[in-house]
């Protein structure tokens, strides 16, 4: 195996931990776990198409979750040098108790060694 495929696999790896990370951390409303694996310039466009930025993002998941049983699927890396991709399904369940999906994509940046959320955008179905 080459050296840049043992790499992109590795990175890959660590990639896919931080996105299992991201997903449970909006589930719990873990500010602490995304302080963390944020960039200081990361910006995320939310559902209804607002752009926050991280401070705003922060704040919008320090209040409880209002959705259930959230889980991605379908999960794609895609490893872009010192940039990475993931795109992703999701399904989780609304207060009313309705099943119902989405998709995300993330952006990573690996800064001083360490792979970083810098984007992030979300839509629901």
């Amino acid at each position: 195996m080459q050296a840049d495929a043992v790499a992109n696999n590795f990175d890959a790896d660590i990639l896919q931990k931080l996105n299992r990370d991201y997903v449970k951390s909006v589930q719990m409303s873990d500010v602490r776990r995304f302080n963390e694996i944020l960039a200081e310039d990361f910006l995320n466009t939310n559902p209804d198409g607002s752009l926050v930025d991280r401070a705003a993002f922060l704040e919008q998941i320090a209040r409880p979750a209002m959705i259930t049983d959230l889980e991605a699927h379908d999960v794609r890396i895609r490893v872009l040098g010192d940039v990475a991709i993931i795109h992703a399904r999701t399904t989780y369940t609304k207060p009313d108790g309705q099943a119902a999906s989405g998709r995300y994509t993330d952006i990573w940046a690996r800064r001083q060694g360490r792979w970083l959320a810098v984007a992030a955008h979300v839509s629901r179905g």
